[in-house]
């Protein structure tokens, strides 16, 4: 692909503009501590780790570090991801705009008022495609249980997926009145919207990103105490 690639982080970061930290949460202050010494030319530093804050990463490289914080997901693999963003108050508006160059390529980003948010984001969109898999994987089950064949039944559900993902995108109607439009009086998609809300479905995908969204907090808690 005509990418430059290098073994060493320190030699990299010293001839790069824009630094990308795509680590785990728990190797960053590793990460950091290698390149402190050799980004004095001030770099812009994106960070994609989960939970881990700018203020931590800031004190990581020695401070007055202009640090983008984003928390993207899977699908940007095939240029469908979604991101949160924020800046700190060291990034430059020249510096904002290239991290919203970088990030668009993958798919659409987003900027947010605070910090605190992103562990929102990373409880919506950055874990949210697991919970379409986990969708579309119960759908194809529960097809299987009606007799149709395990491969068309996924099938239908990956499309299911899509199309409807798709519609909701490009309508300039609602998640609601899209629902409302396709829930005719009697047929068989309201008596099944109605079994998901006997079954308190909104609550349960309530627990489940705040569960998320405690987990999120929680990281970042944790790595900068253990850094100190």
């Amino acid at each position: 692909f005509g990418v430059e690639v290098f073994t060493d982080n320190s030699q990299m970061v010293m001839q790069c503009d824009v630094v990308v930290l795509a680590v785990k949460p728990q190797i960053l202050l590793s990460v950091c501590k290698q390149i402190k010494v050799h980004i004095r030319h001030r770099p812009l530093l994106i960070s994609i780790a989960a939970g881990v804050r700018s203020h931590d990463i800031n004190h990581w490289l020695g401070g007055g570090v202009s640090i983008v914080r984003a928390m993207p997901n899977t699908p940007a693999l095939v240029g469908k991801g979604a991101a949160g963003m924020v800046a700190n108050d060291a990034v430059s508006d020249k510096q904002k705009t290239l991290a919203e160059q970088i990030l668009v390529s993958v798919g659409e980003c987003l900027w947010v008022k605070e910090e605190t948010m992103l562990d929102a984001v990373t409880a919506l969109s950055g874990s949210g495609p697991a919970y379409f898999f986990l969708m579309i994987e119960s759908m194809t089950n529960a097809g299987v249980a009606l007799g149709l064949d395990k491969q068309i039944a996924e099938k239908l559900s990956i499309q299911t997926a899509l199309g409807a993902s798709t519609m909701s995108k490009q309508s300039t109607d609602s998640a609601r009145e899209l629902r409302a439009k396709v829930t005719s009086k009697n047929g068989t998609t309201q008596v099944a919207i109605e079994s998901f809300q006997e079954q308190n479905f909104d609550i349960i995908i309530s627990h489940a990103m705040r569960a998320a969204f405690e987990r999120a907090r929680e990281i970042g808690f944790e790595l900068s105490d253990n850094a100190e």
